[in-house]
């Protein structure tokens, strides 16, 4: 492999640094090394996810989270016999001092092929709303049907749920409602929607009363202006494990403050410095997954919004849990400035 220092980094690292690194390569992983250059740990999105759910911090060390046992091999051949023993995503090549020489990540490159299995559990998409961040391409078009690049957001949202066989779909439109139905109506790719118009704009949870009794299992829900390419067999199962009534997936981002940031204290004394620090937070990527009895508590033509829907659920003794993904898997169409990051991100330069 070429560019092996995009794969091997140092072991001081926390797990916000090591998380920014690891959305540079296509292959979700980090090696670390200690000091000598010698392999130590290796650190992926999955160990990251374990790591918070468990209570660690994005500003905890990467070592922390990352497995110290890593497989490793002495030469290539070893190293194939490896990579093709399981499902391993690269297999390091290490010399007699234990320094990382060489990356296996199979010859055929089948290790980027999306293996999934059936889910082929109902998608409800919310895309009623204005879509007033998008203006003025919004007076023009619903915000569902707004292009980036080859096809509107709504198309990629479904064809990634059709990635896990995911073909029946309930879509709550408001806004320009006949012309999604007419969009759709004349698609030569033939989806499976179910459509449900509100009288009046109901917020981003509140349409969900128009589906009540419709559903007798778990749902995804999400809003139409974020696409998801994160692991949706891996958060469907944490949910059923966990017994949750709702899981919200969130995005871990991490952002540089381009200023020295000052805490101050009583009379203006000064608690701390820090010159241009890194701030690592969770983000609501507005996409969930949800249990029919939540319908329940919401009233008829209730206006509120999902997140509040959410505090209710809690309050009334039910369970709800975060779901982490990488802000590398999220891509946010909401603002005319990530229209373009999306497109390139999607199709290239």
């Amino acid at each position: 492999m070429n560019d092996l220092q995009t794969f091997i980094a140092k072991d001081n690292l926390t797990v916000s640094e090591a998380m920014q690194q690891i959305d540079k390569n296509t292959f979700g992983i980090l090696f670390l090394s200690d000091a000598a250059g010698k392999l130590v740990g290796c650190i992926t999105d999955g160990d990251v996810r374990r790591y918070l759910l468990a209570g660690g911090k994005m500003s905890g060390s990467a070592l922390d989270a990352a497995n110290k046992n890593p497989r490793a091999a002495k030469d290539i051949d070893e190293a194939r016999l490896l990579y093709h023993k399981k499902n391993y995503i690269v297999i390091p090549v290490v010399n007699n001092e234990g320094a990382i020489v060489d990356l296996y990540n199979g010859e055929d490159g089948s290790q980027n092929q999306k293996i999934r299995n059936v889910l082929n559990i109902p998608v409800v998409i919310n895309a009623g709303g204005k879509g007033t961040r998008l203006d003025p391409f919004t007076r023009v078009l619903p915000k569902p049907l707004i292009p980036v690049g080859e096809l509107p957001i709504i198309e990629l949202i479904m064809r990634e749920y059709q990635t896990y066989s995911c073909d029946e779909f309930h879509v709550i439109v408001n806004y320009k409602k006949e012309v999604m139905k007419a969009y759709f109506h004349d698609n030569e790719n033939r989806y499976n929607i179910t459509w449900y118009d509100e009288e009046k704009p109901l917020g981003t949870g509140g349409g969900l009363s128009l589906l009540r009794g419709k559903f007798d299992s778990t749902f995804f829900f999400a809003n139409c202006d974020a696409l998801l390419t994160a692991n949706y067999e891996s958060m469907l199962k944490f949910h059923k494990e966990n017994g949750n009534a709702i899981t919200m997936i969130c995005a871990y981002k991490n952002m540089n403050i381009p200023y020295g940031v000052v805490e101050m204290g009583i009379n203006g004394a000064i608690e701390d410095m820090k010159e241009k620090p890194l701030m690592s937070f969770l983000t609501n990527t507005g996409i969930y997954i949800v249990e029919p009895e939540v319908i329940d508590s919401i009233k008829d033509d209730e206006a509120i919004g999902f997140p509040d829907i959410v505090t209710r659920v809690k309050e009334n003794g039910k369970k709800v849990a975060v779901f982490p993904v990488s802000e590398n898997d999220w891509m946010d169409m909401g603002q005319l400035s990530e229209l373009e990051k999306m497109s390139i991100k999607l199709y290239g330069e």
